[in-house]
């Protein structure tokens, strides 16, 4: 099993930038693919982003150029670097864990609000 906790959300102005992070504890080896979905009020979660390895990092178009993921393979720690936010991007960030051998797991989330 895969134990994840999310960090560093928080309120931010328009324009401004926060880095969340997320910790993965357990089954860490199993871990084949990262990824953060974001979830605003009254709406389906959606796709952010994934990370499978450093030259494998893919992005939803509405934070492509703005958003970047990152890994810390030695602290187990997935990033996601976010710049340019724009109210839109208000909502809960959650992190997913697909494994090789458990089951897919989710971080509790950490909320997001841009606004001036």
């Amino acid at each position: 099993q895969v134990q994840l906790v999310e960090s560093g959300g928080g309120l931010v102005q328009p324009g401004g930038s926060l880095r969340l992070s997320c910790a993965a504890s357990g089954s860490t080896l199993s871990i084949a693919t990262m990824a953060w979905y974001r979830q605003a009020p009254g709406k389906a979660r959606e796709w952010v982003g994934s990370f499978t390895s450093d030259t494998s990092i893919a992005y939803a178009n509405s934070v492509k150029g703005r958003f970047t993921i990152s890994r810390d393979n030695a602290e187990n720690t997935l990033y996601l670097q976010m710049s340019s936010l724009k109210p839109e991007d208000t909502g809960v960030y959650y992190c997913y864990a697909l494994s090789t051998s458990t089951a897919a797991s989710w971080g509790q989330g950490t909320q997001v609000t841009v606004s001036s």
